[in-house]
């Protein structure tokens, strides 16, 4: 089966890996990751700019949404 992830749950996702990546200097020194938080601002804005569209007007929203939540990628040649 493959599940499918919204750009928001992708989004949150590599916000969360960042934070827990031991590794990563901002965790070693238990400080702030800055672009994990503007990933969360990101899928915040995104999710309040979606709750101001009619539903039917979104209903494409899921479509060619990647299976993979940590692929950040445009699914859309133009977006490159």
């Amino acid at each position: 089966m493959i599940e499918e992830f919204t750009l928001i749950e992708r989004l949150r996702t590599r916000a969360s890996t960042r934070r827990n990546i031991q590794t990563r200097k901002s965790v070693q020194e238990g400080k702030p990751d800055r672009i994990a938080d503007l990933l969360d601002e990101a899928a915040d804005e995104i999710e309040a700019l979606l709750k101001l569209i009619p539903e039917e007007e979104i209903e494409d929203y899921n479509v060619a949404q990647s299976d993979d939540p940590n692929d950040l990628s445009p699914q859309e040649p133009w977006a490159w």
